[in-house]
């Protein structure tokens, strides 16, 4: 017998952890799960970021918590993770979103600034799936995992001068279909969004530099992505109604990945 279709995308009673979640593309992800009935807890470096996104999360209804931690650091992944469940029970769905950029030339670029991007844009995405599976996802033969990774990471990019994120993001990629691989078996989804230029704090240097009217061109919709553009694919690989969908990326960029290489 069918589901009613939007019973499939009812969260209702279910957890979901989102990292990076104070501000931008993972607050908007963080909003279009609470809205379908997850409960929220939010992670990000700054507590007063955090403090303000969940207000503004519990305005609207959404029941939401907070830790404030830095996702480039192992034992503090693992204390969110601790934390979340000792406080919510379990986990049912994570949204691997914390990322950085740093912009230099390819042949100037400080391994510093390369070990910090590779630190938070991939291994704590590692750190942080492995911590959830173990903790409440494997135990209980089911889970979502939503990577958060960019049409960077899909090809080249011309004149970008972010050598490491999108390699980090070109790694994002691949890790989700290798964890899929491994996991479907074992009752957990795993899949990626990969977003084009939408404004936020970490695009705003290159929107400035390139200009968002040009960007906005080199898209077949010709615009940029606001501030409700991934809540659908979030909530599509969150949901039962994505059941069925593992390893799969899905750009979300205006059509520019079909029609650029780089």
């Amino acid at each position: 017998m069918s589901t009613p279709v939007l019973k499939l995308f009812d969260l209702t009673g279910q957890v979901a952890l989102v990292t990076g979640g104070s501000r931008g593309l993972g607050l908007q992800m963080a909003e279009a799960l609470g809205e379908a009935g997850a409960k929220i807890m939010l992670t990000s470096r700054k507590a007063s970021d955090l403090e303000e996104a969940a207000a503004d999360l519990q305005a609207k209804g959404i029941d939401t918590r907070w830790i404030a931690a830095d996702s480039s650091d192992a034992a503090q992944i693992h204390k969110v993770v601790d934390e979340t469940m000792q406080r919510m029970g379990r986990i049912d769905i994570l949204v691997n979103n914390a990322g950085a950029t740093w912009g230099a030339p390819a042949e100037d670029y400080p391994v510093e600034a390369w070990d910090k991007v590779m630190n938070l844009n991939i291994r704590s995405l590692f750190l942080y799936a492995q911590a959830v599976a173990k903790a409440s996802m494997l135990p209980r033969g089911s889970g979502r995992i939503i990577n958060v990774a960019s049409i960077a990471g899909l090809a080249g990019s011309l004149d970008m001068q972010f050598i490491a994120y999108g390699t980090s993001k070109g790694a994002v990629v691949n890790f989700t279909r290798s964890l899929a691989g491994e996991w479907g078996p074992k009752g957990i989804n795993v899949n990626a969004v990969a977003p084009g230029f939408f404004p936020s704090r970490m695009t705003k240097g290159v929107i400035a530099a390139h200009g968002a009217d040009k960007l906005a061109a080199a898209a077949p919709l010709r615009r940029l992505g606001d501030d409700d553009d991934l809540k659908g694919a979030v909530l599509l690989f969150a949901s039962a109604a994505g059941k069925h969908i593992t390893g799969q990326i899905l750009p979300v960029d205006g059509g520019v990945s079909a029609v650029h290489s780089g």
